[in-house]
């Protein structure tokens, strides 16, 4: 029997909350498991995160795997990391903005010369101070 860690839906229809739970991989999503390991509220601000790692850690011992999300809420309640979306799964609201940032880096730029290039002239004016000195002599 392959067990697998993975997440039951439950709550009312367009308000779910999930149990993290080890069940048979044969099962339903929503039918037979073995134990409920945790829950998983994404509707609350922040998302609710409650695993019992000590029986999580229990099942991996036995051979049980995690599918991506329950791996991934795992790590959350651990403290390992937190989940950030990879590139390609970002809105296009976001690869906007991303798109943006280079052209703002762009607009820094000529600026950051503008503040060199005074510095540049003040080295000079030392210099041209000491050749009107040796000429007043």
């Amino acid at each position: 029997m392959a067990v697998k860690i993975r997440l039951a839906r439950a709550g009312a229809k367009k308000a779910p909350f999930y149990r993290v739970v080890a069940a048979d991989s044969r099962a339903p999503r929503d039918g037979r498991f073995i134990e409920i390991l945790g829950r998983y509220n994404p509707r609350t601000k922040p998302s609710t995160v409650e695993i019992d790692l000590e029986k999580v850690d229990a099942w991996l011992m036995k051979g049980a795997q995690p599918t991506e999300t329950a791996a991934k809420l795992i790590a959350i309640a651990r403290g390992e990391k937190t989940y950030a979306p990879k590139p390609e799964q970002a809105s296009v609201k976001a690869q906007k903005a991303a798109a943006d940032e280079p052209a703002a880096e762009a607009v820094d730029e000529p600026a950051a010369e503008a503040v060199e290039e005074p510095a540049a002239e003040a080295a000079d004016e030392p210099a041209a101070e000491a050749e009107a000195a040796e000429e007043a002599e």
